[in-house]
């Protein structure tokens, strides 16, 4: 019988999976791949927070999350181009992040398990709160999917039928931002892009259509989280990580296979 942390483990992964390739598809389709660096990285400022406030750590991740998409989305309008001003978040985040983290305190942290993720450690607890943010977000996606979907694709036609770009912009920012708060325990804050984008990107050259891509980056995202665990196992090498080299992995045969499906 499969020992109940690699259950949980396995539970965990596939919950980020989840959240992380649909949403993943907006942010290729946007072009906005720093978003979740800046996002994730700034996350590691959450953690202090919460250690000095001697707070769950998933709710000061949350709030500095939220804040971070916030701040991209009231920023971008001022003649500051989206790619620069994420670029100048992710780097200044991960850097406030680690030095705020020194300076809590009476706390010995282990910044790796922020950093890289430790999935293996998971509890019920968190995979209880990972699977919570993964329906939340799948329900706001089929909520809002084509407004989102429309927004993202065509914004000029979106205002022109009446609908709102920049709210829409700002639901995905925040749906993104909860996203990378659960699942910065699973791979940590500088891979949780990865996931994001990795598995998206590996399902693009399959499918003709959006609602298609987000159920096979789901598909993809489920194969890395399985594959990354059993490579870990049995090479015993860092599970998040291992994810995200399985995700890599899969891009690779992707883009490899895509004249030949462009040929069909």
């Amino acid at each position: 019988m499969m020992d109940d942390f690699v259950f949980r483990a396995a539970l965990a992964g596939l919950g980020v999976a989840l959240a992380a390739a649909p949403l993943g598809c907006f942010v290729v389709w946007r072009r906005m791949a720093y978003f979740g660096d800046a996002t994730s990285h700034a996350a590691l400022l959450g953690v202090a927070l919460a250690l000095a406030m001697d707070l769950p750590v998933i709710s000061g991740v949350l709030v500095v999350a939220l804040t971070m998409a916030l701040i991209v989305s009231t920023l971008s309008d001022h003649n500051v181009s989206t790619d620069t001003l994420l670029g100048v978040l992710a780097h200044a985040g991960l850097a406030l992040g680690l030095v705020a983290v020194s300076l809590v305190p009476g706390q010995r942290v282990d910044l790796s398990a922020y950093l890289f993720g430790d999935i293996l450690a998971v509890t019920k607890g968190d995979v209880l709160l990972i699977w919570s943010g993964a329906i939340w977000v799948a329900l706001l996606l089929l909520w809002r999917w084509q407004a989102l979907l429309t927004a993202t694709l065509n914004p000029d036609l979106a205002t022109a039928s009446g609908g709102h770009p920049k709210r829409e912009q700002l639901i995905l920012t925040f749906a993104l931002a909860v996203t990378v708060a659960v699942a910065l325990k699973v791979v940590g804050a500088l891979l949780i892009a990865a996931m994001l984008v990795i598995p998206a990107a590996a399902a693009r050259p399959f499918t003709r259509t959006p609602e298609m891509m987000a159920l096979c980056a789901m598909a993809l995202g489920a194969i890395a989280v399985a594959a990354g665990l059993i490579g870990s196992f049995h090479f015993d090498t860092p599970t998040g990580p291992s994810i995200v080299t399985a995700a890599a992995i899969l891009f690779a045969i992707s883009t490899s296979l895509s004249p030949l499906l462009r040929a069909r």
